[in-house]
C-alpha cells in the first residue's frame, strides 16, 4: 500500500529546473491525494506561463510513478492564491542564497527599484537594481557596490 510520505518523500526528489532546489523548497506543491492506484498532485507555480512548468510536470509524474503501486499520476496546476516568495522552505532559502539568488520573504513587500536587497554574498544593502529583467521572468538582476557581484533577485508576486 502506497502512503504518503513516499509520494512526499518523492516530490522532494523533483528539482526546479532552473534553480538549485526542488519543487518542495520552493513552495510549489500544494497537496498530494492518494486514491488507490491514483495519485493526484496539485502544484502551485512560481510564475504564470513559466515555460518550464512541462518539464516540472514531467519530472513529477517520472518521480511519482516509479512508486510501487502507483498507476497513474496526474498533475493539476494551482494558480490561486498567487505563488510568493514566503512559500520558500527555510532550506530553500539558504539553498538560493549560496547560489547568489535572494528573496524577499516573512510577509514583506519589496519595491525593487528603491529598496536595498542584502548582498546573497557580504551582506551589504550597498545593492541597486541592474535590470528587472533576469533570466526567468520571475527573477530580477541587482548589483553590490560592496563587493562587486551580481546577484539575482526572485521578485515577490508571480
Amino acid at each position: 500500500m502506497v502512503k504518503l510520505a513516499e509520494i512526499e518523500a518523492a516530490l522532494d526528489r523533483v528539482p526546479d529546473p532552473e534553480l538549485p532546489v526542488s519543487i518542495v523548497e520552493l513552495g510549489m506543491v500544494v497537496s498530494a491525494a492518494l486514491d488507490g492506484g491514483t495519485a493526484t498532485i496539485r502544484l502551485l507555480p512560481t510564475y504564470t506561463g513559466c515555460p518550464a512548468l512541462p518539464m516540472i510536470e514531467s519530472d513529477v509524474i517520472t518521480q511519482i510513478s516509479s512508486i510501487e503501486g502507483i498507476e497513474r499520476c496526474h498533475v493539476v496546476w494551482a494558480y490561486e492564491p498567487a505563488w510568493t516568495p514566503d512559500r520558500i522552505s527555510e532550506s530553500g532559502l539558504d539553498k538560493l542564497k549560496a547560489h547568489g539568488v535572494t528573496a524577499c520573504c516573512g510577509g514583506s513587500t519589496v519595491t525593487l527599484t528603491t529598496s536595498a536587497i542584502p548582498c546573497p554574498y557580504c551582506g551589504s544593502d550597498r545593492t541597486r537594481l541592474d535590470s528587472p529583467f533576469g533570466p526567468t521572468r520571475c527573477r530580477a538582476i541587482h548589483f553590490c557596490e560592496a563587493c562587486r557581484n551580481q546577484f539575482e533577485h526572485m521578485k515577490p508576486r508571480g
